[in-house]
């Protein structure tokens, strides 16, 4: 469990301390290595994603746990998934069809400089949501980038699973929350399962 300065009570001191965790974990990992983890899904989360279900990704950023391969993984399996989508930075998050994981050919460059579905991709709505963070508790707690974009959406969609994807590193023995902030039903790290929480 990452030991974060007991005195650091604010989000925004955690996250800086979270952040820099992170970072020496993903730079630790050989280039060989970074392909290989987040591969699959573990087998018990498969239960979470319903046959047909549509799937929200996210692009990650070069420390965030990628979830570039669960995206293979999942079309293969007859998904239909969708990416985030924001029309400036100042725009609501929306998500939009991800029509080839593999080539990305239908992918542009976004406001926040992420590759996003293009203009033209239709809107979609996720069952599911694999979330990207910054720290996590193993009560499912989640602490996010601190744009409130995931839960905004995530209130206008309560009945959407979220799960989060995150390095062992960001696991926290606790975080402050806030009545908006929503408990993850699921947290996938490179060594374990959290969850599902009731």
């Amino acid at each position: 469990m990452n030991r974060v300065d007991e005195a650091a009570v604010t989000k925004d001191e955690l996250r800086k301390q979270l952040r820099a965790a992170r970072r020496e974990t993903v730079e630790a990992l050989p280039e060989s290595m970074r392909a290989l983890v987040f591969h699959r899904p573990p087998a018990p989360l498969l239960g979470l994603l319903p046959e047909g279900a549509v799937i929200g990704l996210y692009r990650a950023n070069p420390h965030e746990a990628p979830a570039a391969s669960y995206a293979k993984f999942l079309y293969e399996r007859g998904h239909t998934l969708a990416l985030p989508r924001f029309a400036t930075r100042n725009a609501p998050m929306e998500f939009a069809l991800f029509e080839d994981p593999f080539e990305e050919s239908d992918l542009e460059v976004g406001p926040f400089g992420l590759l996003q579905p293009g203009a033209d991709a239709l809107p979609a709505s996720p069952d599911v949501l694999f979330v990207p963070l910054v720290g996590f508790t193993d009560r499912g707690e989640r602490l996010g980038q601190g744009g409130g974009h995931y839960d905004r959406w995530l209130d206008a969609h309560p009945s959407a699973k979220a799960i989060g994807l995150a390095w062992d590193s960001q696991l926290v023995a606790a975080l402050p929350t806030e009545p908006h902030d929503r408990r993850l039903d699921a947290v996938v790290t490179t060594t374990r399962l959290y969850g599902p929480f009731a």
